[in-house]
């Protein structure tokens, strides 16, 4: 079970009410809702290995050289050396180490890789994966990575971690025409305002979906603007030629790295904490109460 650490915490602060806190007044909404987020999780699916992915880099160089506007609408400040600074609310910034504090004090395996987003810690684990892979996530990006053949699946979350979307190929088939490895060509064409890739101007999900359809994949339909025989309105001829200099580089923006140079750590759930004095310091800094109790009985069991 690979889990996409930030959607997740970023959905927990705004699911659990700020009114939980540490002793001392201190928010601790998002570690308590994590925390509770894992619990259900392993409870549900008893992963034997669980990696909490991080974005060590969550607006990578390499991928804003090739587009300028990729996440640039999110950044709080532009850092010359180094990743830039995310906005993130005021709240919640403070709590994120205190999340890795408890993770790496449980055991749980939390891996980031400077230079990449999480997506591609996901993607490089799923990758090099020998069985089943459930990835947790609340974001689409990572439907790419579906493989009905490879058990590699995404559990989406609906309402907290108890309602979960699973999602296959057939799903994807439904909801937008394409199988898992066609979902990154999709995206790309539609765009994405919420990650700043403009897409091809003109082309929805929709029309994507159905280029996609007739001509197999993104080369596919490349090659049919250069044939006048292909089954190409006017105009999407036109918008996909304009659009030449911006699908030359979508695909390595959009498609996730599956080639992350990952660090030797132990992947599997434990089943009891790694640190558990500097677990206890962390429950009673920070008021962690039923919330780790339940975890820890979960991992127990």
């Amino acid at each position: 079970m690979l889990l996409d650490t930030a959607s997740l915490y970023f959905r927990a602060y705004f699911g659990v009410p700020d009114s939980v806190r540490a002793p001392d007044g201190t928010p601790v909404n998002a570690v308590r809702g994590l925390l509770d987020f894992i619990d259900r999780l392993v409870k549900d699916h008893r992963p034997d290995q669980l990696v909490a992915c991080m974005d060590a880099d969550w607006r990578p160089h390499w991928r804003v050289e090739l587009i300028p506007s990729y996440k640039a609408h999110r950044v709080a400040e532009e850092t010359p050396q180094g990743p830039d600074t995310e906005e993130v609310p005021d709240t919640l910034s403070p709590q994120v180490p205190v999340i890795e504090a408890v993770l790496d004090a449980l055991g749980i395996a939390r891996v980031g890789v400077a230079g990449y987003e999480a997506d591609d810690v996901i993607g490089t684990y799923t990758a090099r994966a020998t069985g089943p892979v459930d990835i947790v996530t609340g974001d689409r990006d990572l439907y790419q990575l579906v493989d009905d053949a490879r058990g590699v699946r995404v559990l989406y979350p609906i309402k907290g971690v108890g309602t979960l979307a699973l999602t296959d190929e057939a799903v994807l088939r439904e909801k937008y025409g394409v199988d898992g490895r066609g979902y990154a060509d999709l995206a790309l064409l539609r765009g994405d305002p919420s990650d700043g890739l403009p897409g091809v101007a003109g082309i929805g999900e929709k029309t994507a979906a159905k280029l996609l359809a007739e001509f197999g994949d993104l080369a596919g339909i490349q090659a049919a603007v250069d044939d006048p025989g292909a089954k190409l309105t006017p105009s999407q001829r036109r918008r996909l030629t304009e659009a030449r200099p911006y699908l030359a580089v979508a695909p390595k923006v959009v498609r996730v790295a599956d080639d992350v140079p990952l660090p030797d750590v132990d992947t599997t759930l434990p089943d009891a904490p790694r640190d558990a004095e500097a677990l206890d310091g962390l429950a009673t800094r920070w008021g962690l109460g039923g919330s780790l109790q339940r975890l820890l009985a979960t991992l127990a069991a």
